[in-house]
């Protein structure tokens, strides 16, 4: 909620629901089982997004504000995960279909972290790792960087870690579209997306599209 370029985002209306709301109802529509938990932190201006998860009975875990890693640690932790799925809840149009096959690749494939980033719009892709590359990135990931971001002593240190990259269908490559929300334009687009839409959750592949018509 403590956004400085759009605050309150988390829970901002597009399309007539909170941000929030899109970004843990589609997930809904995964093929493969997963415990939802919103991680967010203890400032007290993220008391509202306890009061939405307890609405809505989704679980919520609080921790730090600022070492975002030892709070994902901490909630794995807590939720006893063995894998852990990382979306950011300023993603509204996380690619479900996407996000089942990264799961799989990654399962499949043993791997230690696995992404689908780099080819999918932003926003839309995933990323997952096991429970033991959290701990060791959460033990020996000391810098600023490492501690905000979760994913980063993986991207530092990709020799201690098996690392994997989810290939993506051609349809759904466009890496030069923003489809997350982190300033006022990218909301007006979300907002218009969703209003656009032919169905009650947008594909990357309409979303495409529609921006390529709009552009």
């Amino acid at each position: 909620m403590g956004s400085t370029r759009l605050p309150g985002k988390v829970l901002t209306n597009i399309g007539g629901k909170p941000l929030l709301s899109h970004t843990v109802g589609r997930l809904a529509m995964m093929r493969n089982r997963a415990e939802i938990v919103v991680a967010t932190s203890t400032a007290s201006e993220n008391d509202s997004i306890q009061t939405w998860c307890a609405d809505k009975e989704v679980a919520v875990f609080r921790g730090d504000e600022l070492d975002v890693l030892d709070r994902y640690y901490q909630c794995a932790t807590a939720f006893s995960f063995d894998n852990i799925v990382r979306l950011t809840a300023d993603n509204p149009f996380t690619d479900i279909e996407e996000l089942d096959r990264l799961i799989d690749f990654h399962v499949d494939g043993a791997y230690d972290y696995t992404h689908a980033f780099g080819q999918l719009p932003v926003g839309v892709g995933a990323e997952i790792f096991t429970f033991e590359a959290l701990a060791l990135s959460h033990r020996d990931g000391h810098l600023p960087h490492q501690r905000e971001h979760v994913n980063e002593y993986f991207t530092d240190h990709p020799r201690h870690f098996r690392i994997a990259e989810l290939p993506i269908p051609e349809a759904k490559r466009a890496p030069g579209l923003r489809l997350t929300v982190d300033t006022y334009e990218d909301w007006e687009r979300a907002d218009n997306l969703v209003k656009l839409a032919s169905q009650e959750w947008l594909g990357t592949e309409e979303a495409i599209r529609l921006c390529s018509y709009s552009a």
